[in-house]
């Protein structure tokens, strides 16, 4: 995992004591600072992103996504629309009448040729600009700089007895599983890079990843 930890045999974790809530007032205050620091450097860049995924393909710039967060409280998670408005329908007739898209989506819940994203939406994926938006998620609380990714009630299903690993977290911006392969990955190692999050968190932690990040984000052509 880029040499931060090794997760090989994770999921032996479900036997330990749940995780309590990680960090909680000195990761807080951090967060604060970074996504304040964030947005005000990188506000000409959201702008951009902005202007473009309106101009590019109808719709609004912002899409806003159903997620569970810290303590299983549910979240609008925001990000740049990188998708055609009736995404969702498509997506549901290409899923009843492809077997091979149905068993990609059942294994990743992503696709690896998706048809329903936009133009620029394919470039605001792989340099995951369209995540930019979630530092105001930061801000409000109801996510971190560093956490596991954002998953939806049906994806947290898949946790099964590493849930309350999951719980102890806010969701984050960045996290183990982006930095060991994103969409390259399955969706069992995200669950067990997740829940040694959970298990091992601690400040330096935090740092290693953040700072593994920007390789990760700028050198790798595995988001999609």
């Amino acid at each position: 995992m880029n040499g931060l930890v090794d997760t090989q045999g994770d999921f032996g974790f479900a036997s330990v004591q749940s995780p309590r809530p990680l960090g909680l007032t000195s990761k807080r205050m951090i967060d604060i600072v970074l996504a304040l620091s964030a947005i005000v450097l990188l506000a000409p860049m959201l702008i951009i992103c902005f202007v473009m995924t309106v101009v590019t393909s109808p719709g609004p710039a912002l899409f806003r996504h159903k997620r569970v967060g810290f303590k299983g409280k549910c979240l609008e998670c925001l990000k740049f629309r990188t998708m055609v408005s009736d995404a969702p329908e498509r997506l549901r007739q290409l899923l009843e009448r492809d077997p091979v898209a149905a068993a990609d989506w059942t294994i990743n819940r992503k696709l690896h040729n998706d048809s329903c994203l936009t133009a620029i939406g394919v470039i605001l994926r792989r340099s995951s600009l369209d995540e930019l938006p979630q530092l105001f998620n930061v801000l409000k609380g109801d996510m971190s700089i560093v956490g596991p990714r954002p998953v939806t009630e049906e994806e947290l299903a898949r946790y099964s007895s590493l849930t309350n690993a999951y719980y102890a977290c806010r969701p984050g911006m960045t996290g183990l599983w982006q930095v060991s392969g994103r969409s390259a990955t399955t969706f069992n190692k995200r669950i067990a890079c997740d829940s040694f999050y959970a298990r091992n968190w601690s400040m330096t932690l935090d740092a290693k990843i953040i700072i593994a990040t920007i390789p990760a984000v700028c050198f790798s052509d595995t988001a999609y």
